[in-house]
């Protein structure tokens, strides 16, 4: 593994919108980064496509059905390695002659990955939130104790790789406290009486951020940032009374570090997923970007936000407290309501309603193996199908 930005590298979760954003950056760094590997979910096609132009070593399909289709379909070009299932994008996430892994998987599935390119050595630039969430610990150990020092795991979330960047070669003892702003998603402005009734097509309708749906579901309940702050701990190696979050709806500062003189930096940025991941590719250099126009970031404002109309946020942070099993147990359970949500079987209050109902019926313990998780999850997610509501509340 070089300790300059990365020769090889593998972005999993290709055909979603951090894997786009990703390959733009990749085409923009040109000979600096080289893509050897690329995986996808479900979406064959759509990586088939993908490694006709970049010509990977290596693709993986996650979902073993799509996989079987894709090579029935003799989709990919010759000499490209076609991997199968979890275990398969764990052995793409494991490839000898990697630098960087990319993890840009969508929920619980995408900690096998991060831990078998931790074990395999190399970096691991991370978008996959959850593998923080759910295996904290095991993650922690994998990278060897302080990974965001040694440069094993680069934060590509817009607000981690904002603090990351006002934090480095920081004393931790000099802050007092990190903020991480949330936009307030698109009903930051609806009556609590009317949040009972919204659409998941309204839901979806993201003012400042194109994300896919169900990240942008979790940011219209709050629930990423609740498990932005999970991430945060983790990452940081902060208690959680000193992560906070503001609701910053022009999206254009990611985060604030308060340091103990009481002083508050800030990072600013366009709400574009293509500067944090350009940041930890080109780590530990900068690449060439021009900034924004101040003149054109406008009027700047911050508020609290309502913990009483999106609770998400509140019981997310009351899952990480608890530690353990906890908070994977909340990422499951948020996992099956936002589906349950889009499909349209429950309704948007439902969504946090039912994160607690399956907390109170967890007893925490602790997060000692993947295989422990795993457990955990599929627990969770049957008890929060059997908990749902008898009748959507929409």
């Amino acid at each position: 593994m070089t300790g300059r930005t990365p020769g090889p590298l593998v972005i999993l979760g290709a055909t979603g919108s951090i894997g786009a954003s990703a390959l733009e950056v990749a085409a923009e760094l040109g000979d600096r980064v080289e893509v050897v590997g690329l995986s996808c979910n479900r979406g064959w096609r759509e990586l088939a496509a993908l490694a006709a132009r970049w010509r990977p070593r290596a693709v993986a399909v996650a979902d073993e059905g799509a996989w079987r289709e894709a090579r029935a379909a003799a989709a990919f070009p010759d000499g490209i390695a076609v991997l199968g299932g979890g275990a398969g994008v764990a052995e793409l996430a494991a490839m000898d002659g990697v630098d960087v892994v990319l993890n840009g998987i969508v929920g619980a599935a995408g900690l096998e990955a991060t831990l078998a390119a931790l074990g395999a050595g190399k970096r691991v630039a991370l978008a996959n939130k959850e593998s923080l969430v759910v295996g904290g610990e095991l993650v922690e150990a994998a990278a060897g104790g302080d990974m965001l020092a040694s440069g094993r795991v680069l934060p590509v979330d817009s607000e981690h790789n904002a603090i990351w960047q006002l934090l480095e070669r920081r004393r931790s003892d000099e802050v007092r406290r990190i903020v991480l702003t949330a936009s307030g998603g698109p009903f930051r402005r609806t009556p609590a009486d009317r949040l009972a009734a919204v659409t998941a097509a309204e839901a979806l309708s993201h003012p400042t951020w194109d994300m896919g749906p169900k990240i942008t579901i979790d940011s219209a309940t709050l629930a990423n940032k609740g498990l932005e702050i999970i991430e945060a701990h983790h990452l940081f190696g902060l208690p959680y009374d000193r992560i906070d979050v503001t609701v910053h709806p022009q999206s254009i500062v990611h985060g604030l570090v308060e340091w103990k003189d009481g002083t508050l930096f800030a990072e600013l940025g366009k709400p574009d997923m293509k500067l944090p991941i350009r940041s930890a590719l080109a780590w530990p250099e900068r690449a060439e970007e021009p900034g924004p126009d101040l003149a054109d970031l406008g009027e700047l404002t911050f508020e609290s936000p309502d913990l009483e109309r999106f609770p998400a946020l509140a019981i997310a942070r009351a899952a990480g407290e608890a530690g353990g099993t906890a908070p994977a147990v909340f990422n499951a359970a948020n996992e099956v309501a936002v589906a349950l949500f889009l499909d349209g079987r429950i309704g948007f209050l439902d969504i946090p309603a039912l994160c607690a109902r399956v907390l109170d019926a967890h007893e925490p313990r602790a997060a000692d193996s993947l295989a422990m998780l795993m457990e955990v999850d599929r627990w969770a997610r049957a008890e929060a199908l059997a908990a749902q509501p008898a009748s959507s509340s929409r």
